[in-house]
């Protein structure tokens, strides 16, 4: 664990501490259960987010991805009776497909990740509005689909099953980023492209893998999103938790410079934002104040990788001049 996780680790505690002191209710297995089963369903599509920032790049489309996707798999085991588990391979394939589409058009074409993501955001959204005219897509809890429901909105033992699919999740990018030869060709490119190009990586395939896993992570999110809310209205169905991946994805380390980054920091970030959200609930507090709570954590986040930046380029210089100091002596 790095220092980083060590400090968000304490953050979280400490932040625990208060809000349990403030109101007791926050212990209470309802609530706990409740903000778990929150840390699963966003901590899905904020290690997806992770896998486009370790590259410089970034990802805004993950919110109306989730819509459309979601639309897409109600509307197919509803209205038009194909089987949800060929359903599901139908959507992660689809988001596979539209996050090979990001990366073609960042490694091939050129243009910016932000640009692309930003352009997705609002085809997607618009696809799904035009999909459902506008419609709620939803079906009814507990009746339709008994295995697929408990499936992914189920409970194992207490523990829902969209924080069990979060922690799988996030050992499988713990093992990909940290100990897999591809883990370290995408550091390497955030950290440098063009020399990760000139050691014989072939950068444009690993970004391109690297936005297909954020799309089909996002896609299998969409789904648990789908059956959490049991409806969906196009028009604001995942509005902004781009953000709440950013933002998890930046307390966790990640700089969006790039190259910089750790699994286990993102799955702290995002407990920590969840604490927050019911922080707010719980004490009462507007939840109009959400995105201002949103915006000062990435914000503190960014703030802090920029200093912490600056204290280690400051370190290895002074170590550097020390090195060259004792050399000529």
């Amino acid at each position: 664990m790095q220092k980083k996780d060590l400090g968000l680790l304490v953050l979280i505690l400490a932040v625990g501490a208060v809000v349990a002191i403030i109101n007791p209710r926050f212990l209470s297995p309802i609530n706990i259960a409740n903000t778990a089963n929150l840390i699963g369903l966003f901590g899905l599509f904020s290690i997806a987010e992770a896998f486009v920032i370790v590259t410089a790049g970034i990802d805004l489309s993950i919110g109306s991805l989730i819509a459309l996707l979601g639309v897409l798999f109600v509307d197919m085991i509803v209205n038009l009776g194909v089987p949800w588990p060929i359903a599901l391979v139908i959507v992660i394939v689809l988001g596979a497909v539209l996050g090979a589409a990001h990366g073609f058009l960042v490694t091939r074409m050129g243009l910016q990740p932000f640009v692309v993501t930003l352009c997705g955001l609002l085809i997607y959204r618009g696809a799904a509005r035009f999909f459902t005219e506008d419609a709620t897509a939803g079906f009814t809890f507990g009746v339709s689909f008994p295995m697929l429901e408990w499936l992914i909105s189920g409970r194992t033992l207490g523990i829902p099953h969209s924080v069990i699919a979060f922690l799988i999740a996030a050992v499988i990018a713990w093992v990909v980023l940290h100990r897999s030869v591809y883990g370290r060709h995408l550091f390497a490119i955030g950290k440098n492209e063009q020399a990760a190009r000139y050691s014989g990586i072939n950068t444009g395939r690993a970004i391109v893998i690297a936005y297909v896993i954020c799309a089909g992570l996002t896609a299998v999110s969409a789904v648990f999103f789908a059956l959490y809310t049991r409806s969906i209205s196009p028009a604001s169905h995942g509005n902004f938790y781009e953000l709440y991946g950013i933002a998890a994805a930046v307390l966790g380390g990640f700089s969006l410079r790039g190259g910089e980054g750790s699994v286990i920091g993102v799955v702290l970030g995002v407990i920590l934002l969840q604490m927050l959200q019911n922080l707010v609930n719980l004490l009462g507090i507007p939840s109009s104040l959400n995105f201002a709570v949103m915006g000062t954590v990435i914000l503190v986040g960014v703030l802090a990788d920029q200093q912490y930046s600056r204290y280690r380029e400051r370190r290895r210089s002074a170590k550097s001049l020390e090195a060259a100091g004792i050399a000529g002596e």
